[in-house]
């Protein structure tokens, strides 16, 4: 007996994967027509967009009756082609009249990236340490200018780092601050696993250039965070110096979206500010500072925290701004096809790893974009 509820228990694991292949390809489709922009596209995975394609993919979102997302190609912004060509299929080229109709046609809106492709990056096909001229980028009128007509029309707006960072003009940057209460503060920040360039070929060149000007050296050996603003000011916060923790936290409070209250966050950011009558400030960016490291962000005018997660949600619009990297994660696609993947999601990164953006993919991008998506749709749908 007991052997044969134990081959059934093994069978019944065996055949998991294909009860959970199954379970997705049975659940219906849900029409959610999502204008997406990303104009940081260096090859065809879309790396800075494929987070958001998977839920897509996964919840069954279509972007009409019957077809789901296809990361190559749904999306407005930079197209890599073979032989280092590309073609730029941007809002652009859109006049005010087919903006307006983009407007009645999309239900939702998602900024994954505005800062764009680079000569340097584009004819490495990688990120590059050194600074270059922009080959496509930065928020548009055009872009802006449905965000306006979107918002009128009571819809859904996402956006995240870097919408409004450079190349970004400043007046394209005013203008969404004014649409959604909020406001970059110019400083953009990044932790390190190591600051040492002997050890870390990441670190960018004109970072550690732009810190030596000012007249200091740089001297940092251990991980830290890094923050630079649009005047190429550098401030270095070390480990041990002026962090008893190196990595950065994201503190969350109540939330209906079953976020962490307490997770490590390794990537780019912005150091934003916001009305906190308009928008509720959902998550926030804190450090684990030493006396010097308070000292050193207030003599550069620089919060000590800071929101990470600020969310809009009324009967004009809804809106959500990521002060994080947070739709750029190394998640495999094929995974969107399993059905229920996600209670299993602890498989597939390390619990010990602080910087896997893998897990925050699962542990926090997921839940919370999932969240926002399914709500909105329901309440599109009138359920």
């Amino acid at each position: 007996m007991k052997r044969r509820i134990w081959i059934t228990v093994i069978i019944s694991l065996l055949l998991l994967p294909l009860w959970m292949i199954l379970a997705w390809l049975f659940t219906p489709k849900k029409k959610l027509v999502l204008a997406i922009i990303d104009k940081t596209v260096l090859t065809p995975d879309g790396q800075e967009h494929v987070s958001l394609t998977w839920i897509l993919n996964h919840q069954k979102f279509t972007k009409n009756k019957t077809a789901l997302y296809n990361v190559a190609s749904d999306y407005f912004g930079f197209f890599p082609k073979p032989e280092k060509k590309y073609r730029i299929k941007g809002l652009e080229r859109f006049t005010p009249d087919q903006l307006q109709r983009l407007s009645v046609d999309a239900d939702a809106l998602y900024v994954t990236d505005a800062y764009g492709v680079y000569r340097n990056e584009w004819s490495t096909q990688k990120n590059e340490g050194d600074r270059s001229s922009v080959i496509y980028g930065g928020l548009s009128r055009q872009d802006v200018d449905l965000m306006t007509l979107m918002k009128a029309r009571h819809k859904l707006i996402l956006s995240e780092f870097n919408t409004i960072g450079s190349p970004t003009t400043t007046d394209i940057r005013s203008q969404f601050e004014k649409l959604f209460a909020l406001h970059w503060t110019g400083w953009t920040g990044r932790y390190f696993e190591s600051l040492d360039t002997a050890v870390n070929k990441e670190l960018p060149k004109w970072l550690i250039d732009d810190y030596v000007k000012t007249g200091n050296a740089w001297h940092f050996k251990t991980p830290g965070v890094a923050f630079v603003n649009i005047k190429d000011e550098v401030v270095v916060l070390a480990l041990n110096e002026h962090l008893t923790q190196a990595i950065p936290h994201l503190v969350t409070g109540d939330n209906p979206y079953g976020l962490p209250h307490d997770l490590p966050y390794s990537f780019w950011f912005d150091v934003m500010n916001t009305d906190t009558t308009i928008n509720k400030v959902v998550s926030r960016f804190t450090f684990d500072l030493t006396d010097k490291g308070i000292d050193e962000l207030l003599s550069h005018h620089l919060p000590l925290t800071f929101p990470a997660v600020q969310i809009h949600k009324g009967a004009d619009y809804t809106f959500a701004y990521f002060s994080g990297d947070f739709a750029d994660n190394p998640i495999s696609f094929g995974s969107s096809y399993f059905k229920g993947v996600e209670y299993v999601s602890f498989l597939f990164y390390s619990r010990f790893d602080p910087v896997d953006r893998t897990r925050f993919f699962w542990r926090y991008y997921r839940p919370l974009v999932t969240g926002l998506l399914e709500t909105y749709s329901n309440g599109l749908h009138g359920r």
